[in-house]
């Protein structure tokens, strides 16, 4: 799980937010968590290693 989290602004249709948001609640989730589950797998699918450390950060640091 990730430690730190970053706001990521997206804009859309209305009418296919409302969409979104029905089916996640449908699903008992949260859009948010349905956004991050697609990067994930969308990260994946392109073989991006996002759990790498930041260059100069030591493990373990905040």
């Amino acid at each position: 799980m990730e430690n730190k989290t970053a706001r990521l602004t997206v804009l859309i249709d209305p009418r296919k937010k409302e969409a979104f948001e029905q089916l996640c609640a449908s699903k008992d989730l949260t859009p948010s968590q349905v956004v991050r589950q697609l990067i994930r797998g969308y990260l994946a699918e392109h073989q991006v290693n996002y759990l790498a450390e930041e260059p100069g950060q030591k493990k373990g640091s905040d």
